[in-house]
């Protein structure tokens, strides 16, 4: 969707991007990432022209930006900035309508989009599109900013470090909201970022600048499994095995077709499948199959009843979704070595140990 070939950016005496080739491929997020001052904002803003490249090409879509009118190719391309940038004399709605206002298009269409996208970011049409950018929040303006952006629906879209001025549990929830948005509408987004964590999180692909030049284009997994060179390692970090967590999956490490018991199974039946199966607890579950409660090993000594007269609490359980970070930080949170793995509705899928994210790990850098 987006190539740049041999672009290259030149400020008097200074070679602020120098003979960069990448490809963007299309419904994937981008995220430049560097030092200051290392060319990722520039590379970024010369996508839209708002900056115009000294040479090279940039082609969006298979056609070369330098043969497009430069309003035209804004309009068609989504931005959103750290400042948010919205227009304090407009509601909510006319922030968000801006371009398609600007574009024709009818009047039903553009409020009724408005409306549409506020309810993507969780934010309550009948409350906010006719309130000020005042009367909100710093997180829901970053929203209504995000959303904005993407009013006339873009193909492209152009971040320039959007999270960056929001508080860390704020930043969290915009930034789950978002991959949600992206995961339902696929744009092609160059995002740009100073934080590693946020790559790892947000990106298909991430992009290494230092002094102008693109160090290294790779995967999250790759970036850091493999980096490149020196300044690579030391740019994603010490703790890059760490960073790793965010792009397992809990379904991709838990154990399936774990045992189970029901409320009205006798303890002895309990006992007998943990020491069957060489557990020192089993998962208890309802009529359907969701997790209920944990029957452990060393609180059935010289006891008998039912399954549900001894059952205790679950101390925690995590979604199959979730991250492994999410996993290992539940656990770490209740104290515990293991957890009962859950699908949205809560029925037990399986179970994850420590050992079983650590073999995780293990596995991708055996194969490196």
């Amino acid at each position: 969707m987006i190539r740049l070939e041999r672009v290259t950016k030149v400020f008097g005496l200074i070679t602020a991007v120098d003979a960069v080739d990448m490809e963007v491929p299309s419904g994937s997020v981008c995220v430049l990432l560097g030092p200051s001052g290392c060319g990722k904002t520039t590379t970024m803003k010369m996508i839209n022209r708002l900056i115009a490249p000294t040479s090279g090409r940039i082609l969006v879509g298979g056609v070369d930006t330098a043969d497009i009118d430069e309003v035209t190719l804004r309009r068609s391309i989504g931005y959103v900035i750290q400042q948010i940038g919205l227009f304090p004399n407009k509601t909510v709605e006319e922030n968000i309508c801006v371009v398609p206002d600007l574009l024709g298009w009818d009047r039903r269409k553009s409020r009724g989009r408005a409306a549409e996208l506020l309810e993507m970011v969780n934010l309550e049409p009948s409350i906010y599109l006719q309130r000020y950018p005042k009367e909100l929040s710093g997180g829901q303006q970053q929203r209504v900013g995000v959303v904005r952006a993407l009013a006339a629906d873009p193909p492209v879209l152009l971040m320039d470090e959007p999270f960056g001025a929001i508080d860390p549990i704020n930043r969290e929830v915009i930034q789950d909201e978002f991959m949600k948005l992206q995961a339902e509408l696929k744009k092609t987004i160059v995002f740009v970022s100073h934080d590693i964590d946020e790559a790892v999180k947000m990106a298909s692909m991430i992009a290494i600048f230092r002094e102008g030049r693109l160090i290294q284009y790779d995967t999250p997994d790759n970036i850091l499994a493999k980096p490149i060179d020196a300044f690579v390692a030391d740019f994603v970090g010490s703790d890059r095995t760490l960073k790793r967590l965010r792009l397992l999956r809990v379904a991709e490490a838990m154990m399936t077709d774990p045992p189970r018991v029901r409320a009205e199974d006798t303890l002895d039946a309990a006992v007998r499948l943990m020491e069957e199966h060489a557990h020192t607890s089993i998962v208890m579950v309802g009529p359907r199959g969701r997790a209920r409660g944990v029957v452990r090993m060393d609180a059935t000594r010289g006891k008998h009843g039912t399954v549900a007269e001894h059952q205790e609490p679950l101390p925690g359980v995590v979604n199959v979704k979730d991250d492994l970070r999410t996993a290992v930080s539940t656990m770490f949170t209740h104290g515990v070595t293991w957890l009962a793995c859950v699908d949205d509705d809560g029925f037990y899928k399986g179970y994850i140990t420590q050992r079983n994210v650590t073999q995780a790990l293990g596995a991708i850098y055996r194969n490196r």
